[in-house]
């Protein structure tokens, strides 16, 4: 779990995303809520629930971005899913709870590689010895029987020294030779392991993955083994033994264990267009879509035990931080008891050219920089002025309040409007650094600037 301190947390979140402070605090105090709670003594732990969070905002402004990078920087479980998937159980759509199994199977995932990772030199070791053991089988009783991949290697030895031609000797100097390269060209045999899978159809609503069984396994344990030789090359042999070898060293119960204790404790779901799912019924029935998603998702964020291919997953203190713009809809929208759920409500501000103007330089991954670094591999260099920042901030911000509002990434169809010409013609560009001015600027974007019904199919 990270034991990053709230203000480091604002400040990773600051190398990407501009301005929205109030959102960055709340989700820092929840992170770091998460680590706090671990410290608690266990007998009281699980007394203190996690306090859900709605961020609340126009599309652009950054709610993605943060629980996206949130992702990166929290060492536990993480999962986005979008509301408007769901529907209500019974009818044919995605059942809430699949979002926990989601989630539980990139935690599984990731444990397993973090897993394998830590056995991989262990594995390799193994697998030079198992090539080895090919290229030089072992003596029968006591007399030497070389391969004939090591033949060659040991009539060396012999006439370099007599006094060495024994097998240890022999496969000592192979493995000097597989660890230097000098073996890459030989070819190897290897008996490969495969399972004759039979095609099975299954006709749901859901997925395998969604019903809690691990299906593969059950097929898998019935299907009989068959082996099949395949000629390769050593390096490609070594690799493949030592991923071979890698599977055998884990555990995979411990992994499934530590990877369902992982999300229990410390699991994080973003919950994005909650919005899409809030409105009233009109008296017509319950929406499936819409109210009946929010009762199926009530108890996952009260609490409950979810059924998954790996076993039973408690919710209770998976940490919840929702997301909608709520420009048609609003909170209050939803039903009280899910409205209960999610305690904190953070508003996120719409931007304005001065932002514009920050998001285009300075984010690690800024517009700016992104389109630069492009062009530079066509041996292309762009220099933007400050007046040409300027300006494409301002024609944002015009846009958004003339058409839909949709943020940040307005930037994106202006700057890839703006270099149109450029990356087309990158490859043929004789002069190789061009400056782009306020003028050059407007020249670009005059006509969907100036021409308001052109800018809303273009822009």
């Amino acid at each position: 779990m990270s034991s990053l301190k709230p203000f480091e947390i604002v400040s990773e979140l600051d190398k990407y995303i501009i301005g929205q402070e109030n959102a960055k605090r709340f989700v820092a105090i929840a992170l770091r809520n998460r680590w706090r709670r671990q410290q608690i003594p266990e007998d009281f732990r699980d007394e203190i629930a996690p306090k859900n969070i709605i961020l609340i905002g126009p599309t652009g402004v950054g709610k993605t971005e943060i629980a996206r990078r949130l992702s990166t920087l929290a060492d536990a479980p993480f999962a986005k899913v979008e509301a408007s998937k769901f529907t209500e159980v019974g009818y044919i759509g995605r059942d809430v709870e699949s979002m926990v199994r989601d989630l539980v199977e990139l935690t599984v995932n990731n444990v397993k590689s973090k897993e394998l990772i830590a056995v991989q030199e262990k594995a390799r070791q193994i697998a030079e010895e198992r090539i080895l053991d090919i290229l030089l089988p072992k003596p029968k009783a006591g007399r030497p029987d070389a391969g004939d991949e090591a033949k060659e290697v040991q009539l060396e030895v012999v006439t370099d020294n007599k006094a060495e031609s024994t097998y240890a000797n022999t496969r000592e100097k192979l493995r000097s030779m597989l660890r230097n390269g000098k073996l890459d060209n030989r070819d190897v045999d290897l008996d490969v392991s495969e399972r004759s899978m039979p095609v099975v159809e299954i006709f749901s609503n859901m997925g395998i993955e969604e019903m809690g069984i691990n299906f593969k396994d059950i097929i898998g344990g019935i299907a009989p083994k068959s082996t099949k030789r395949r000629k390769e090359k050593v390096p490609e042999a070594l690799e493949f033994l030592a991923s071979e070898e890698s599977q055998n060293l884990i555990d995979m119960d411990k992994i499934v264990k530590k990877a369902i204790e992982k999300v229990e404790q410390s699991g994080i779901i973003f919950l994005d267009e909650i919005d899409k799912i809030a409105g009233k019924n009109g008296g017509h029935g319950p929406d499936i879509s819409r109210e009946g998603v929010q009762r199926d998702l009530l108890p996952i964020v009260e609490g409950s035990t979810v059924s998954t291919k790996y076993g039973p997953v408690k919710t209770d203190h998976i940490l919840f931080i929702a997301s909608g713009a709520f420009h048609i809809s609003k909170p209050s929208d939803l039903i009280p008891e899910l409205q209960g759920r999610f305690p904190i409500r953070v508003e996120l501000n719409s931007l304005g050219h001065k932002d514009f103007e920050k998001i285009l330089v300075e984010p690690k991954n800024a517009l700016i920089i992104q389109y630069q670094a492009i062009l530079q591999t066509e041996g292309v260099d762009v220099v933007f002025k400050d007046d040409a920042i300027k300006e494409i901030s301002k024609i944002a911000e015009e846009v958004n309040s003339l058409t839909e509002n949709i943020g940040a990434r307005r930037l994106h169809t202006l700057m890839e409007r703006l270099l149109e010409d450029i990356l087309f013609e990158a490859p043929d560009i004789k002069e190789k650094k061009i400056v782009i001015d306020k003028t050059y600027v407007n020249e670009k974007l005059k006509d969907v600037r100036n021409n308001e019904d052109l800018s809303r199919y273009i822009l």
